[in-house]
């Protein structure tokens, strides 16, 4: 008999404007550090509907023509999970930017500044991908006795 796998699914949206883009500063929670918006899928809403809604919730801001550049995922053999992060990018954006964001004061950065700021080690990893030509997997092996990361594979696609 297997086990049932669960599943998480998140998206994140890199939203650039000229040479810098839009990054929260995330300081409640486990998941601290600058991020770009994003966050967890509503049954039944698609990938895209989730993204667009959770950059308005997060941002104020309506983004459009999202550009998919690929998924990252952490799976965790031991206890049968597997959380998965749909990443897009995009410069079309209408909107003001919220006065009081509920997940964390929102700042334009330099791309080339971004990654020295406190960042998700995830989130690092996967950056610079944003940017690139193609598409990417990031697939991260979890190790549930350490509590860390036992293996991380890097594809573009």
């Amino acid at each position: 008999m297997t086990n049932p796998i669960t599943y998480k699914i998140w998206t994140v949206v890199m939203i650039q404007r000229e040479d810098k883009v839009l990054l929260l500063n995330r300081q409640h929670d486990d998941f601290k550090g600058f991020i770009p918006p994003g966050g967890k899928i509503d049954f039944p809403e698609s990938f895209v509907e989730g993204a667009i809604r959770e950059v308005k919730e997060e941002t104020g801001l309506k983004v459009n023509n999202l550009v998919f550049k690929g998924i990252s995922e952490f799976v965790n053999p031991t206890v049968f999970e597997r959380y998965i992060m749909m990443n897009y990018w995009t410069k079309d954006f209408i909107g003001d930017l919220l006065e009081n964001p509920p997940e964390g004061e929102l700042h334009w950065i330099k791309i080339e500044e971004a990654k020295n700021l406190p960042m998700q080690k995830d989130i690092k990893i996967r950056f610079d991908l944003f940017f690139e030509p193609g598409t990417f997997e990031i697939q991260t092996v979890w190790n549930e006795e350490k509590n860390e990361p036992d293996e991380v594979y890097i594809r573009r696609t």
